[in-house]
């Protein structure tokens, strides 16, 4: 829930400003959602243990792959290529915020391999503590790409060489 009230915030603060950030923003609101429904799965008592189906676990892999993706390979990309257009350049702190960003894919994506492609006769013992593990970083990664933003941003304010 503290992850979709800090979305809200920033799509309040950056929506309509660029189509490339309102799409990641939706992008990202999909995959709260989804992690919602998972987290929501988990039981308070190890007695009464539903876990999500495997269809539903692929479709939030998937999706998390392609959020990393999308914002590695495409969203970063083209800030970038807009930059060197006009002459910026990132700063220190802008590419000491997105090596945050990087630190966090690793274990995102070590959870999409583990829970991909699991099947109904899974156990999938630790997989309560390891959800809760990956909204953690979920939450951290969003807060740094929520910097991002605002750093570049600013960035963007003051033209090159001012």
């Amino acid at each position: 829930m503290v992850m979709l009230n800090r979305l809200k915030k920033t799509q309040e603060q950056w929506g309509g400003s660029s189509e490339v950030i309102d799409h990641w923003l939706e992008d990202r609101q999909v995959l709260i959602v989804e992690y919602c429904k998972l987290a929501s799965l988990q039981p308070h008592k190890k007695s009464v243990n539903k876990l999500p189906t495997p269809m539903d676990l692929q479709a939030f892999c998937e999706h998390l792959v392609d959020y990393i993706s999308e914002g590695h390979f495409k969203i970063y990309e083209m800030v970038m290529d807009r930059w060197k257009s006009t002459g910026f350049s990132p700063t220190d702190e802008i590419n000491a915020t997105y090596g945050h960003i990087v630190l966090t894919t690793d274990p995102l994506l070590n959870f999409t391999d583990k829970y991909a492609d699991v099947d109904a006769e899974d156990t999938l013992d630790a997989f309560d503590s390891e959800l809760s593990l990956i909204g953690e970083i979920l939450e951290t990664r969003f807060a740094v790409e929520d910097q991002l933003i605002q750093l570049i941003a600013d960035s963007l304010a003051v033209p090159p060489g001012a």
